[in-house]
């Protein structure tokens, strides 16, 4: 059953253009002008980490803060971590199924990091299935909210572990073997397995991803999606800021500079 943070939004087609041609003007393989690139290398990926490095470090405290007669925040919490894992869960799978494979053929002296990682990523994905059964019992009983928010925050850091090996040793080195203006691991190419995928839906993922993101950084991410996502992202943002809103308190800046600096 898909998981939602957001009202689903109507079904709508965006316009089309000539086949193989991309509606700004850029086939499948880059720009067709002389026009800089508004493409963020591996956005998806980038996003995804950002994002779950500033949940993880404000979910615990948000927990430990819970009281007995906030039932409904309660609910928001279990609610927003468990779209957290499916995200995880995403994410990992567009690593796994689309990104790896490609990396493994033209970099085939990492394919024991691509291993290791793949291993990893089963790993974490039952570690965060577990965390969410100890959510669920601390959201009900805040008597075991701060145990349950000392799993989350030993969770995070074993993640960070994970993260930190992608983004030094795997990273640098997908820059040299993808070319500039490849949708692999980008943002357009996350937001298509998504949409096949019985998971968390656009508008949930695209405001979850953005969440802190600077505004002028934001307009170059919408350049990579459709126009269909780009007229609709005001409305999602300003749905997904009221929804979260009680958890943590009105929008404010990136947690650590992590969302705002996805791009040198």
């Amino acid at each position: 059953m898909p998981i939602h943070l957001l009202p689903p939004p109507a079904v709508s087609v965006p316009a089309q253009g000539e086949p193989g041609v991309d509606p700004r003007g850029a086939d499948a393989y880059g720009p067709a002008t002389d026009e800089e690139p508004v493409t963020v290398r591996f956005a998806g990926l980038r996003l995804v980490h950002a994002a779950l490095r500033r949940d993880l470090a404000r979910l615990p405290n948000a927990l430990r803060l819970l009281q007995p007669d906030e039932e409904d925040k309660g609910e928001a919490i279990l609610r927003h971590w468990t779209f957290m894992t499916a995200m995880l869960t995403c994410h990992h799978e567009q690593q796994d199924t689309r990104i790896w494979p490609i990396v493994r053929r033209f970099a085939p002296e990492l394919r024991l990091l691509l291993n290791w990682l793949e291993a990893d990523h089963h790993n974490l994905d039952h570690s965060f299935t577990r965390v969410t059964t100890l959510v669920r019992i601390a959201s009900r009983d805040t008597g075991s909210a701060w145990p349950v928010a000392y799993a989350m925050e030993d969770l995070a850091a074993r993640l960070e572990t994970h993260l930190r090996i992608e983004e030094r040793q795997l990273l640098p080195r997908m820059e040299r073997v993808v070319a500039d203006n490849s949708r692999l691991g980008g943002l357009a190419e996350l937001l298509d397995l998504l949409r096949g995928a019985d998971g968390p839906g656009t508008a949930d993922a695209l405001a979850w991803l953005l969440d802190g993101v600077d505004p002028v950084l934001v307009e170059r991410l919408l350049a990579e999606c459709d126009d269909d996502v780009a007229r609709n992202w005001p409305h999602w943002q300003a749905t997904y800021q009221r929804c979260t809103a009680p958890l943590w308190g009105p929008v404010g800046g990136a947690a650590d500079g992590e969302l705002g600096s996805l791009v040198d």
